[in-house]
């Protein structure tokens, strides 16, 4: 069963950015979003579609591998 409060529709005011390696005419990118004990990832081209939500830690961990893998 979904928990409703995780949904983002259910969190006021949340503030949505782009990466900092979109340009302005970048047609392929996600935006992020916190929200409590998650981060909201969607297509900013879609933003009215379906979100992927990952608990906090992870994407910290997600962030911190890619870059261990940039820094090379």
């Amino acid at each position: 069963m979904l928990d409703d409060s995780r949904d983002p529709q259910f969190v006021p005011d949340i503030a949505w950015f782009k990466s900092s390696y979109s340009g302005a005419n970048t047609t392929e990118c996600v935006e992020i979003a916190v929200a409590r004990d998650d981060v909201l990832i969607r297509d900013s081209k879609r933003k009215d579609s379906a979100l992927v939500a990952v608990r906090a830690d992870a994407w910290a961990g997600f962030i911190a591998s890619l870059r261990q893998v940039s820094s090379g």
